[in-house]
């Protein structure tokens, strides 16, 4: 990163804040557009979610890597800790902070611009299959990322993990939140895209389940990875 630090956490502040914001206003336009069909309304969330986070990735990637996620700090500290490339320990805590606080931010904004009630979300989402479901949409998002950036094609990463995540929306369970700071900050929205605070623990061990199978499946297909952490361009 040639960026300095604090340029970089603003960065990951102002792009998770506007993430979370994204996923959690569009939850709410859905729900007033088009009530009683939840269908739709997970077709309106999901196709928001891909746009704004491929525009996010494009206006901040060049600043911090867009992260926007705890996880992908996480995966870029440990690929790149033999050939010191990527992030330090220190600013992996420094960009997961941030991006938790981010992340708390953008849902409380979402409620504002849309007059909610500020208040915290009531969604249960704890059961077996969404921590599988976790565990699948985190693994695939991190190795994605990360073979983007080994075989020299992260200029692809944000119509890729765009894509990626607005298929995770439909093919898990869980809708794919695969980030902790997003899961974290969706706690502050008693919406369609909330999730009630008794769900958060499990949905965040899931996502460091994801972690650990993503970094693996990297390291098996992709043994230099590390030669080329630095390099991680992405969001969510």
């Amino acid at each position: 990163m040639t960026s300095t630090l604090p340029r970089r956490l603003l960065a990951e502040l102002v792009g998770t804040a506007l993430l979370v914001a994204v996923v959690v206003g569009s939850g709410i336009a859905a729900e007033q557009l088009s009530p009683g069909d939840v269908g739709l309304q997970l077709l309106e969330n999901s196709m928001a979610t891909v746009f704004g986070l491929a525009a996010l990735i494009l206006m901040l990637g060049p600043v911090s890597g867009a992260h926007f996620n705890p996880v992908v700090s996480m995966a870029d500290w440990f690929l790149g800790r033999r050939a010191g490339t990527g992030l330090s320990l220190a600013e992996v805590g420094a960009y997961a902070i941030t991006q938790v606080v981010g992340g708390i931010g953008g849902a409380l904004l979402a409620n504002v611009m849309f007059d909610i009630d500020q208040a915290i979300s009531t969604k249960d989402r704890s059961t077996g299959g969404h921590f599988v479901a976790e565990i699948v949409a985190t693994a695939g998002l991190v190795a994605l990322i990360f073979a983007l950036v080994r075989s020299g094609r992260g200029a692809l990463a944000a119509p890729a993990v765009g894509g990626y995540i607005g298929a995770a929306y439909w093919f898990t369970s869980s809708t794919s939140f695969a980030n902790p700071a997003v899961t974290i900050g969706r706690i502050f929205s008693d919406t369609f895209a909330g999730i009630a605070p008794g769900s958060v623990a499990p949905f965040i061990l899931a996502q460091l389940v994801g972690l650990v199978v993503g970094v693996l499946l990297i390291l098996a297909l992709y043994p230099d990875a590390s030669d080329r952490a630095d390099d991680v361009d992405t969001g969510l």
